[in-house]
């Protein structure tokens, strides 16, 4: 085989060698009374301790749609990879939505935005702990279809194909003083599929990818988060606007930090994503993947949430 072919397939594996990864680590803790909603990066001047993965979308089994509907889904877009904690499994995703698709995204989901609600035994309701605005996203959609697509094909085989499936996406919006608090994503028993079979489903994983950014505050917040190297909050990650001057504070901003209460605190960056793995290997919850979404201070915070969903027999 190929040097170029050996590369390929490392990089279509990249996202399932990273999930694999985080099986020694996962434990079963008690978990707390938190609720579940239904609802340019330069790379750094020193060493890496862990791998840095770019992959590139291969997945050429949907054909772009015609050119009339005003969106064509690029097939070669390249993502790059960072595995930041595994206790629990979080991997930082770097463009994994790009510029145009935001912007089809956005245009699809604008008029169908409401007040956010959570599921609370069994049913949607509104709460005070969550005050944004969500907006469910057609399946069909032609960026819907492209994103997806991108998802599915990072997670490898952890969603098997003919059983599994990535589940219905939906934008999250937020404004000065919204929040989501502390809460996690998956259920605490799976919910019965809704085509006449005995399964159930819950939400193996999350993506919470940014669109919007022109905010402050409104960072997403894991409190049980531990970075794989320890973070040097001066030297860290640059972002946006090439080369910076690392001891001007002014103009350095990191991704993640940690947070004063503990954990980490990603900041919102257009483009990018976080992905962290919700249940054991077992299918029970990982209470450590608790999250919660910040205070808005100004501006305005749109996100994309894609739950894949995993089936169990009943």
């Amino acid at each position: 085989m190929s040097t170029h072919r050996l590369v390929k397939v490392a990089g279509l594996s990249a996202g399932a060698v990273l999930v694999a990864l985080s099986a020694p680590y996962l434990s079963n803790l008690a978990p707390p009374q938190v609720m579940t909603f239904v609802g340019d990066f330069p790379v750094p001047d020193f060493p890496l301790a862990i791998p840095f993965f770019r992959h590139t979308n291969t997945n050429t089994t949907t054909a772009p749609p015609p050119a009339d509907q005003g969106f064509v889904c690029d097939l070669k877009h390249t993502y790059r990879t960072e595995l930041v904690s595994l206790d629990p499994l979080i991997i930082y995703i770097h463009d994994l939505v790009t510029p145009r698709e935001i912007t089809s995204l956005l245009e699809t989901a604008e008029p169908r935005f409401n007040p956010s609600q959570v599921t609370k035994s069994g049913r949607q309701q509104n709460t005070n702990d969550r005050t944004s605005s969500s907006a469910g996203l057609p399946r069909d959609d032609p960026a819907v279809v492209c994103v997806l697509n991108r998802a599915r094909s990072f997670l490898g085989t952890m969603v098997r194909d003919g059983w599994d499936e990535m589940g219905p996406p939906q934008l999250v919006r937020y404004t000065a003083g919204q929040r989501f608090n502390v809460h996690h994503d998956w259920f605490n028993k799976p919910v019965w599929a809704n085509d006449g079979s005995d399964r159930r489903w819950n939400r193996v994983a999350s993506f919470f990818a940014t669109l919007q950014d022109n905010c402050t505050g409104g960072e997403t917040h894991f409190p049980f988060a531990k970075p794989i190297v320890p973070l040097d909050n001066k030297r860290g990650w640059m972002w946006r606007g090439g080369p910076q001057d690392p001891e001007n504070t002014e103009s350095y901003k990191p991704l993640w930090r940690e947070h004063e209460d503990g954990g980490l605190a990603f900041r919102p960056v257009a483009g990018n994503a976080i992905f962290w793995v919700n249940l054991h290997p077992d299918g029970t919850g990982d209470p450590r993947t608790n999250h919660a979404g910040l205070p808005l201070g100004e501006g305005l915070k749109t996100a994309m949430n894609i739950w894949p969903r995993r089936y169990f027999d009943a």
